[in-house]
């Protein structure tokens, strides 16, 4: 068994499912609200690849397959090493709640390499806050 790294966070954002969606999955203007992302190249959309360069790690190139449900409310970034060596699948997901939107995002680390390479990774939970926070002030903003 290699074990799983889990990093998670979630949040309540007083904005329909839908405005929510069109944050988290408009690449373009990642870098406005969420200051832990420098850039993001290709479009979130799904069977897409992106590259998702991120601060944590020194500006380190994240190149990660996009999926995402028909519903627009689940979506899941998977990349890693080759033949399964060590792999992350990032999880989205959107519940309509009170009239608003719940948040979830969670991240699981697995695979063989995953002892070697865990003990090196950052926490990764304050930078997950973050972006559920920026999520939360992007969908909620005026328009």
């Amino acid at each position: 068994m290699t074990g799983m790294k889990r990093f998670a966070a979630d949040i309540q954002i007083d904005a329909e499912p839908d405005a929510v969606w069109a944050v988290i999955t408009d690449a373009s203007r990642y870098t406005e609200w969420d200051s832990g992302v420098t850039r993001v190249d290709g479009e979130i959309r799904d069977g897409e690849k992106i590259v998702v360069r991120a601060a944590v790690g020194g500006d380190r190139a994240f190149p990660v397959k996009v999926e995402q449900a028909p519903t627009h409310r689940s979506m899941t970034w998977t990349g890693g090493m080759p033949f399964g060596l060590f792999r992350g699948v990032r999880t989205f997901t959107l519940t309509g709640r009170n009239g608003g939107t719940h948040l979830d995002l969670h991240e699981e680390f697995t695979g063989p390499l995953l002892g070697l390479i865990g003990r090196s990774m950052p926490d990764l939970g304050p930078s997950f806050q973050q972006y559920v926070s920026g999520v939360k002030a992007e969908a909620e903003r005026p328009k």
